[in-house]
């Protein structure tokens, strides 16, 4: 018997009712009082070290690049996203999205201005000019007391990083990488994952895809950076040095490198362990450095390889299975 397949509009409709349920169940959470201050808190630096996982991911999981300056473009973003929203008031939500968009824009050019030279290099080199393009942010941060507030910080930010705004910056950052990721530019990115010189000779202008990949984690980490600083109210250069880029490169490769819902878990687990760990205040480092280690040593492609989950597959295949239903044999025909 054939078995059941679950129609697209009908997928489509059960991500949105799920999306719009957590959402719902989340504010009904926090309006509740079942979190404390410090736990709602965590609750948002997930949400945002998801986007800068899942963004990162698009250069290193999709791409098979290795950037180390994740956290400059997180700069960028945060620094233009707090200055707009800082000298330019705007009603509302408008003041919310421009910000947001001034920042993945801003964070986008320098994608792209570093990207160009930087992705004809590869492997070591290409880190070590990403690294180097971090370090040039953060010193530029310091340096520029009069627009950033140098060391001291830049102070009085708008607090507009409700749980609300960022699981909604969450959902749009996970759809648009996964619709773009199952396109035909998302196959062409993976094909120069797999052999950049068989991509080329297909005809796949590789610069171009390059790029373009790296365009695009750089605006998403711009956004983060924005809703990062909506949530801190003061931004300091230290908050973006070596240390996040390679925090944020842990949890991509932690997670899996290629899976999106890798990145979610891995991103949720690490963020959320230091507040778990709190009553081992002493070994909580060694205890975190353990937990990477075993994970490495015992699952070295990550906790989900490059599985990306799908609700709609695992309905199917619970439908199916209660109905009794399977897969054609190698015949052809249906058991």
């Amino acid at each position: 018997m054939k078995q059941i397949r679950i129609p697209m509009p009908a997928r489509y409709g059960i991500n949105t009712v799920l999306i719009v349920a957590l959402l719902i169940a989340g504010n009904s959470i926090l309006a509740a009082g079942l979190v404390n201050r410090a736990q709602s808190a965590v609750l948002i630096q997930v949400c945002i070290y998801i986007i800068l996982a899942v963004s990162l991911n698009v250069a290193t999981g999709y791409l098979g690049q290795l950037p180390l300056g994740h956290a400059g473009f997180m700069a960028v973003g945060a620094y233009a996203g707090a200055l707009f929203w800082k000298s330019i008031p705007l009603p509302g939500a408008a003041s919310i999205v421009g910000g947001l968009l001034v920042a993945g824009v801003v964070a986008a050019v320098f994608g792209i201005a570093i990207g160009i030279p930087a992705l004809r290099l590869k492997g070591d080199y290409l880190a070590i000019i990403t690294l180097g393009f971090g370090e040039i942010i953060r010193v530029a941060i310091i340096n520029l007391p009069s627009i950033t507030g140098g060391t001291p910080g830049l102070k009085n930010i708008p607090k507009h990083s409700s749980f609300t705004v960022v699981y909604l910056c969450v959902v749009a950052t996970c759809v648009v990488i996964h619709m773009m990721m199952k396109s035909r530019h998302g196959r062409a990115i993976l094909s120069i994952r797999e052999n950049e010189i068989a991509a080329e000779s297909c005809g796949i202008n590789t610069t171009y895809y390059k790029v373009m990949a790296f365009t695009v984690s750089a605006f998403f980490a711009g956004i983060a950076g924005a809703l990062y600083a909506g949530n801190q109210g003061l931004l300091v250069p230290s908050g973006f040095d070596f240390m996040t880029s390679i925090n944020i490169l842990v949890i991509v490769v932690l997670g899996g490198m290629g899976s999106m819902v890798g990145s979610v878990i891995a991103a949720t687990v690490l963020t959320s362990l230091p507040l778990a760990l709190q009553s081992f205040n002493e070994y909580r480092m060694i205890i975190y450095s353990l937990l990477l280690v075993v994970v490495m040593v015992f699952k070295p492609s990550g906790l989900m390889g490059t599985y990306d989950f799908s609700l709609s597959r695992l309905l199917e295949k619970a439908i199916n299975k209660l109905l009794g239903r399977k897969k054609p044999g190698k015949g052809g025909a249906a058991s």
